[in-house]
């Protein structure tokens, strides 16, 4: 099949109907761009390799935005985290800035950390997310809070999660 534009707006939206909270709903919404093609170098192949990433949302505080692209870590993870501006843009950029969701993409960009919904979650082993153990804030006070109860607690583990999306695997 061949990717679209509209075909990728149908994806994005399907998405969002899994997440019932509105301020992301709009939030994302307001970072929304029509998709654009852009030719992105490819780190990992053969030099000059590139492959052409459909630009689908632009955080322009943080110079980032979410592409999606069929090649290189596609189709497996076809949304990524990408510089939009400087001497990174044109690059599809690292394995660890790819996604098989966009949502997952998105919590895992700069973009969402606009929005006060970080909590600490605690946990044992792999029980990932964990608990949330404290309300909803701004992702720099929850971070603050991470650390200071890792290093007071550390037989347990602490993150800085939102529960808002949490996937189905």
């Amino acid at each position: 099949m061949t990717t679209t534009a509209d075909s990728i707006r149908v994806r994005i939206e399907a998405e969002l109907g899994l997440v019932r909270d509105p301020r992301v709903i709009a939030h994302i919404h307001s970072m929304l761009v029509p998709p654009q093609p852009q030719m992105r170098v490819w780190d990992y192949g053969n030099p000059g390799d590139s492959y052409q990433c459909w630009l689908v949302l632009a955080h322009e505080p943080s110079n980032t935005g979410i592409a999606y692209c069929e090649y290189g870590f596609g189709p497996e993870m076809p949304w990524g985290l990408l510089w939009l501006e400087g001497t990174d843009c044109m690059s599809m950029g690292m394995d660890s800035g790819w996604f098989d969701r966009f949502l997952d993409a998105y919590f895992e960009s700069h973009a969402s950390g606009d929005l006060p919904i970080w909590r600490v979650f605690e946990h044992l082993g792999t029980d990932f997310p964990g608990t949330p153990i404290s309300p909803e804030g701004s992702w720099d006070a929850t971070w603050a809070e991470v650390i200071r109860l890792r290093s007071e607690r550390p037989e347990f583990r602490y993150d800085c999660w939102q529960s808002i999306y949490v996937r189905d695997n």
